[in-house]
């Protein structure tokens, strides 16, 4: 199912598309009010479809254990990987093999989309924030502490999966923590202006019911996410259409395609005010926190796969030891029936059964 995820990033051309009009329509060149839009537009179109592709694509590139290699539950994932690479410390069995899943695609994608929540908080302090927050010390801060969410989530989600095989609950609460801090915290201006805001200075102009759309899909992505509906009420007749997953990500993409809409009109409804009462974005505060956000979330992904992180000490219940060497499914399960004390089938007639 996995493999067959990297089409929910087929909306990479569209946004592609959507950066190229924007390009075309906009001066990012010199106009210093446009940058903010273009941090989110490459966000959206380039950073984070690129790696959520290659992340579904080779999620599931796993190096099967033969029953010659020595690896037990005790073992590192270096042995059992049988090379130097480095693997997240997550061990599964499969039938008759072990393997060691890799982590080197997986990781990225969910950090590198923590990350690319800055584009949108640099976006939404530019252009979203109601006309009575503008110059006041969340609009001043705004931008900073969303950096450094960025780097918090990111230690949160790439830890997480280290957590996987003996805390999977906590693993799971961890990554949906690291999705949905960022996500309330970018929108704070929104909900503030679109819920709490009446009267005069709350910027209530037609952008206003594609915000609403764009929060609709971002609710639904977040419910899909945490529920796995509908594959846990009919398992097995969802793995390949309909997965949750799958679904997840048809969600995100009309969020996304929303949100972008939303921004690009409040861009221009709010134009001539923001330039008359608003500092002019400068570019240490949007491409220049973004680039050293980037630097700072990437180095923080490669300490964590660098890292020497210890192998679970306890295999899944639903995992079994792997064949001795030399020895096959079927010779193990008659060596376990002679240690039980039963020496195989009996011949009928051969007593015992009262026939």
């Amino acid at each position: 199912m996995e493999s067959g995820d990297s089409w929910g990033e087929g909306n990479t051309p569209y946004f592609l598309w959507r950066l190229l009009v924007s390009w075309h329509s906009v001066d990012f060149v010199n106009e210093a009010y446009a940058w903010p839009l273009l941090v989110v537009t490459c966000s959206f179109s380039c950073l984070y479809p690129f790696t959520s592709s290659c992340a579904h694509t080779f999620r599931h590139h796993v190096q099967a254990v033969t029953p010659a290699t020595s690896c037990t539950a005790s073992a590192t994932v270096a042995d059992c990987s049988g090379t130097t690479s480095k693997l997240t410390n997550t061990i599964s069995l499969g039938p008759g093999l072990l393997r060691c899943r890799t982590g080197g695609f997986s990781a990225p994608r969910q950090r590198i989309s923590n990350f690319s929540s800055i584009g949108c908080a640099i976006t939404y302090r530019a252009y979203i924030m109601a006309d009575r927050w503008i110059n006041n010390a969340l609009h001043t801060c705004f931008v900073p502490v969303a950096a450094l969410n960025t780097l918090v989530c990111t230690t949160l989600s790439c830890y997480s999966r280290f957590l996987e095989v003996e805390q999977p609950r906590l693993s799971k609460t961890l990554r949906l923590v690291a999705f949905a801090y960022p996500f309330l915290f970018d929108n704070l201006p929104l909900f503030h202006r679109l819920f709490l805001c009446w009267g005069g200075g709350c910027s209530h102009n037609a952008s206003v019911p594609t915000h609403y759309w764009h929060l609709l899909f971002a609710f639904l992505t977040c419910f899909l996410f945490a529920s796995h509906l509908p594959e846990r009420l009919a398992p097995g007749c969802f793995d390949y259409i309909g997965h949750s997953h799958q679904l997840f990500h048809i969600c995100a993409v009309a969020g996304t395609h929303f949100q972008l809409e939303a921004v690009v009109a409040d861009m221009g409804f709010r134009r001539s005010w923001l330039l008359a009462h608003a500092p002019l974005p400068s570019f240490g505060g949007t491409l220049g926190v973004t680039a050293a956000a980037l630097l700072l979330n990437l180095l923080l992904i490669a300490a964590f796969i660098a890292a020497p992180w210890p192998a679970p000490r306890d295999l899944p219940p639903s995992s079994s030891a792997p064949w001795p060497e030399g020895s096959s499914p079927r010779q193990s399960e008659s060596e376990g029936s002679r240690r039980r004390g039963i020496t195989g089938p009996r011949p009928p007639g051969d007593g015992g059964s009262g026939m």
